[in-house]
């Protein structure tokens, strides 16, 4: 699943290559991409067509294009993305691109723009979707993302924590938070309404960095030991997001359709039985929530 680096990337490339660009027409291939639009595809097209993002913007893996309403108006309404497990948004430069990409397998929903081009969402596995959704105030006053000052936000991410990488965040708040969950340490890194935008890639990595292990008790953290698992969760997204995200596949890819490096750097995350960078003992794997964790014996003890 495309984690904060990952969809960053995202906003990157939407900022530079859709922000200011009007959408001419919007084409919805498969409904139940715009699942979590209630008022229906008929709906979202009419919010959309003519209308002119203004701004990219992102919390932990939530995406957002705020639209233009009149001079010295605020926005008040959003297209909004979430990629799951395997959504792209990819921009089509030219009219011999979007004729290219009208042949994708896994387009779900289009954007026509007006200069010729398009942003298309395509998603193999569905669990991604898209949506217009109404802005409303940040609970603490801040601005909503990376990418908008505005202190607003999609009403579907109001819940959501703010990420490790933004300015805005507590991260003595968040520590204290973390330490009063009665649960495992990764688990709570994982809990989006706590902090958003780590998965279980970064949170293997950050873990390892932190040389602590993923079944720690949170309630037996001190404070300096859970500050260092999130500086240790943020330095590796920050590193991650240099060389543009982790691709393990075809299916993490930017706006432009590149794949990401930082899979070559991961010490512990999909590396079990290989010695661990720091210390040389094998790396273990063991089964978490569906999933994996991976982390160093050695390093990581319990």
């Amino acid at each position: 699943m495309p984690e904060l680096p990952e969809v960053e990337t995202v906003r990157d490339g939407l900022e530079r290559h859709v922000v200011g660009r009007t959408v001419r027409a919007v084409e919805v291939r498969r409904p139940y991409s715009v699942r979590r639009h209630l008022a229906g595809p008929g709906d979202l097209v009419g919010r959309l067509v003519g209308r002119t993002p203004v701004a990219a913007v992102r919390r932990g893996k939530f995406l957002w294009l705020p639209l233009d309403r009149p001079a010295g108006q605020h926005p008040d309404d959003a297209l909004l993305a979430h990629l799951g497990m395997s959504g792209q948004l990819l921009v089509r430069g030219s009219a011999a691109d979007v004729e290219s990409g009208d042949a994708h397998p896994h387009l779900r929903v289009r954007l026509l723009l007006e200069d010729g081009g398009a942003l298309d969402f395509v998603d193999q596995r569905t669990f991604g979707h898209v949506s217009v959704a109404d802005l409303v105030p940040t609970a603490d006053g801040g601005p909503g993302g990376a990418g908008s000052a505005l202190s607003l936000l999609p009403s579907p991410v109001a819940h959501i924590g703010r990420d490790l990488l933004d300015p805005a965040l507590d991260a003595e708040a968040v520590a204290r938070a973390v330490r009063r969950r009665r649960t495992e340490v990764k688990r709570a890194l994982l809990d989006q309404g706590l902090v958003s935008g780590v998965g279980n890639i970064y949170a293997d990595e950050g873990l390892w960095r932190a040389r602590v292990h993923p079944a720690t008790p949170t309630a037996s953290l001190d404070q300096v030991t859970a500050l260092r698992v999130l500086d240790g969760a943020a330095a590796v997204m920050r590193d991650a997001l240099a060389q543009g995200g982790t691709s393990f596949d075809a299916l993490y890819v930017n706006v432009n359709g590149a794949s990401g490096y930082f899979d070559r750097s991961l010490a512990v995350y999909g590396q079990q039985g290989r010695p661990c960078p720091r210390c040389g003992a094998p790396v273990v794997r063991v089964a978490f929530a569906n999933r994996s964790s991976h982390y160093c014996p050695v390093c990581q003890a319990p």
